[in-house]
């Protein structure tokens, strides 16, 4: 075998309807258009859009209300609650040691610690933001929490 013997599998290749080309080639006179009418004219036929005269779909739908704000800033919410299993000794409870903990999936996640469950141990906490109540309970057991600021 050579490449010149190469061919396409027979059926898989189709030749091309040549219409308009005179009466004997079967497609000619009106070219598989029909005779006058909105389908038989060039750029004629209704639009995608069209559907029949009737409300098209897109205008019955409502519209679409409001917008999304690209620069909203989602905080991934750790409680003081998920500390409470952990033993730590003189360690600063940052973004990557939550990570690692497992509290959040990545440590460049924008973070708030909410004041939800209790902390016995004077801890230093490092987030992008914390609640009033977890503030009031992190200094209450003798620990400090520090803001991280946060840009994207």
């Amino acid at each position: 075998m050579k490449l010149h013997d190469l061919r396409p599998n027979t059926g898989s290749k189709k030749k091309r309807k040549r219409v308009g080309r005179g009466i004997a080639a079967g497609q000619g006179k009106t070219a598989g258009r029909g005779t006058k009418g909105q389908g038989a004219r060039s750029g004629g036929g209704k639009g995608v859009y069209f559907e029949g005269g009737q409300l098209p779909l897109a205008r019955r739908l409502p519209y679409k209300r409001g917008f999304t704000n690209t620069h909203k800033v989602y905080y991934k919410a750790v409680n003081l609650k998920d500390f409470e299993t952990f033993e730590f000794e003189d360690v600063e409870i940052t973004p990557e040691v939550m990570a690692m903990l497992g509290l959040v999936k990545k440590e460049t996640d924008p973070i708030v610690i909410l004041g939800e469950g209790e902390i016995s141990e004077a801890l230093t906490f490092k987030a992008h933001r914390f609640s009033k109540s977890a503030v009031e309970k992190i200094e209450a057991a003798g620990g400090k929490a520090e803001v991280i600021p946060y840009s994207k």
